[in-house]
């Protein structure tokens, strides 16, 4: 559940009506969360609180997005939620990976908390292992979209207009019957519960993601979050849009460096 940062000695009273909610599956190469990392540090994102799950990995840690020794000891946890009013925005990031047998219930506590704060839609970042595509997917762009109907009605065409191709669906049975298609979502998470889960309840929701492998994922979240700022206009595009993402100071950790001194 969602609880917010205490203000002046009070919960702060946050009213999400409207807003696009846009979060991470914890998924091949963690490239939504990566990308969601390049949106909080960029439009510099204010916290206002925490969503409160079982369902994640406990974890502490020192403020990813930093900008001095001031703030650099300031913890963060497996789950947060930032928001910038002024786009109408909300964005939840997850840190850490999924409890065994607890997608489920995870869904149906954000899928609660979206129908309570009244957000107007969803949009989940997410990623494909590269290696299990069929021969369809193996053509042009590695990017892919699912909209679920509801959403479907509301920007279909923007999509045709901006020439995005949408997730095929695959053989269910390879080989033996390649008529009957379904939809898979190799290394994806909690991507396909969600989204199928969002389709059954009538929540617009988006899910935009990469094909990719595991490694240096930086250069799949710029393509990723370029891909979403195509739609929403995060910020000016230019020709070379990735300069303009700023790149959060805990991605100096990613590889393997010292940790912070402010850490202890």
């Amino acid at each position: 559940m969602f609880v917010p940062c205490d203000r002046d000695g009070g919960s702060a009273s946050l009213d999400f009506k409207g807003f696009t909610l846009l979060m991470p599956a914890v998924s091949v190469g963690n490239v939504g969360q990566l990308a969601i990392d390049l949106v909080i540090s960029t439009l510099n994102m204010t916290k206002v609180g925490y969503f409160y799950t079982d369902c994640l990995v406990p974890m502490v840690g020192n403020n990813p997005y930093a900008t001095a020794e001031d703030n650099s000891v300031e913890l963060s946890i497996n789950a947060e939620v930032y928001s910038v009013p002024s786009k109408k925005l909300v964005v939840l990031q997850i840190r850490s990976p999924f409890i065994k047998n607890k997608y489920r219930p995870f869904c149906e506590t954000l899928l609660s908390w979206v129908k309570s704060s009244k957000c107007a839609r969803v949009i989940v970042l997410s990623s494909s292992h590269a290696y299990q595509r069929d021969d369809e997917q193996l053509l042009g762009t590695p990017l892919r979209y699912l909209l679920t109907p509801d959403l479907e009605k509301a920007v279909g065409g923007l999509m045709q207009e901006l020439n995005w191709k949408e997730m095929e669906k695959v053989a269910a049975y390879p080989g033996i019957n390649d008529t009957e298609k379904v939809l898979r979502i190799p290394g994806g998470g909690i991507t396909k519960l969600l989204f199928t889960e969002s389709c059954s309840k009538g929540i617009q929701m988006a899910v935009l993601l990469k094909f990719c492998s595991e490694g240096d994922n930086i250069p799949d979240a710029f393509a990723l979050v370029n891909y979403l700022n195509e739609w929403l206009h995060l910020i000016k595009s230019e020709v070379n849009t990735s300069s303009q993402w700023k790149i959060p100071s805990s991605w100096r950790l990613l590889f393997g460096n010292g940790l912070p001194p402010a850490l202890f």
